[in-house]
């Protein structure tokens, strides 16, 4: 993985597109800091595809998907009926 400074990425850009596809991830820094990654856009489609869970996974977890908290039963007041 070769490391780009911001300078030469924005100044040589082709070139560094071009270097993401045929050698793999490029990273981008600023300040001497790494900040960003070039990617090929088939492995980004296989990065966001591995890490997206299936249906079948989501429906078998027994991890909860809301933050509400449920009334047990049988708890609530009922209201009496008046007769006249």
């Amino acid at each position: 993985m070769h490391i780009w400074p911001v300078q030469d990425a924005k100044a040589r850009f082709s070139e560094l597109l071009d270097t993401c596809i045929n050698e793999g991830p490029q990273v981008v820094t600023r300040r001497g800091t790494e900040t960003a990654v070039l990617v090929p856009i088939v492995e980004w489609n296989r990065l966001t595809n591995a890490a997206r869970p299936s249906l079948k996974a989501l429906l078998m977890s027994d991890v909860g998907r809301a933050d509400f908290d449920l009334p047990q039963r049988g708890l609530a007041k009922r209201r009496t009926i008046v007769e006249l």
